[in-house]
């Protein structure tokens, strides 16, 4: 008698997260961990205190799995982004994926 299926595939996340960078406090460059359970697009975005966009640095389809991005305050990344020397400040990041959203807040230290 088969009472349930267990997903045994470890390699795939059970959902979504959005981990704190690290290093936190970062100059110049700090690393973004997240994690999706689905194919789906994906946006990684970087915004001022003042709500300002500063970086995309994620915008496109990924499958399941875990991600790392590494965020530059002195060029952006290798993903893209536009930034040009940020100053010291408190800065936030928000992945949207799918339905699930969440933000945190990094801070910059020159």
């Amino acid at each position: 008698m088969i009472t349930g299926i267990e997903d045994t595939d470890a390699s795939s996340p059970k959902g979504f997260s959005l981990l704190q960078n690290y290093p936190n406090p970062f100059n110049p460059t700090t690393k973004i961990n997240y994690s999706i359970p689905q194919t789906g697009i994906v946006t990684l975005k970087v915004f001022d205190i003042l709500g300002n966009e500063i970086a995309t640095l994620i915008n496109e389809e990924q499958s399941a799995g875990e991600y790392e991005v590494e965020f530059s305050a002195d060029g952006g990344s290798a993903y893209g982004g536009n930034v040009s020397n940020l100053s010291s400040g408190i800065y936030f990041y928000k992945i949207t994926a799918g339905n699930y959203k969440a933000t945190m807040k990094m801070i910059l230290l020159k």
